[in-house]
């Protein structure tokens, strides 16, 4: 299962978590918790990962795990490093040619690779593995998984557009591959709500 990061702060470099990204972390690990017993929790590094994670180990009581094969393929640093309008050019080109290699990060099928390579170990690990990760690599795992046209079917709009905070991807080991049952999903989302502040228990 892939949990995408939930909302960050609109800072480069590494940001935490706002306060909606925490409670959207909280809903999805809620959900989790009800629905599957997690035998591993793994993270980005990256601190937005790494704080979602914490608010779902707050619901599953799992130890949280940071693999380097779980980072977004491309981060923006910051002006220093480069340009936001550079930045958004090359991802838009890593988009297009999942063999461009951008200035800053890894090619689409690259950060694929060490995606599932990741996901593969989880899989040797453990029954139900949950991951936390980002919404790029996450996309560029699915279209080496499922290939794009079935991706834009399943979920039209989600190369381009990404996948939603706080949303849950669930993929099944089946006949020798990955099959995805859920997708970007977001219904666990709809239990919170910016005017109830008290979503942690």
């Amino acid at each position: 299962m892939i949990v995408q990061q939930g909302e960050k702060e609109p800072f480069p470099g590494d940001p935490g978590l706002t306060e909606w990204g925490r409670r959207q972390a909280t809903a999805a690990g809620r959900w989790i918790s009800e629905q599957f017993s997690v035998n591993e929790l793994w993270s980005s590094p990256l601190r937005r990962a790494v704080e979602t994670a914490s608010e779902i180990a707050h619901w599953t009581g799992n130890v949280i795990r940071t693999d380097e094969r779980l980072r977004e393929r491309m981060n923006w640093e910051g002006p220093p490093a480069q340009p936001m309008d550079d930045f958004a050019t090359e991802w838009r080109r890593s988009l297009a040619d999942r063999s461009y290699i951008p200035l800053y990060g890894d090619s689409s099928s690259i950060a694929a690779e060490r995606f599932l390579s990741a996901l593969a170990e989880m899989r040797s690990r453990a029954t139900v593995s949950v991951g936390v990760s980002h919404g790029g690599v996450t996309v560029d795992a699915l279209r080496t998984i499922i290939g794009d046209e079935v991706l834009v079917a399943a979920n039209p709009g989600i190369i381009d557009e990404g996948v939603p905070e706080g949303a849950i991807t669930q993929l099944v080991w089946s006949e020798g591959q990955w099959e995805p049952k859920r997708i970007a999903a977001t219904g666990h989302l709809a239990t919170i709500s910016p005017a109830n502040q008290n979503e942690r228990e």
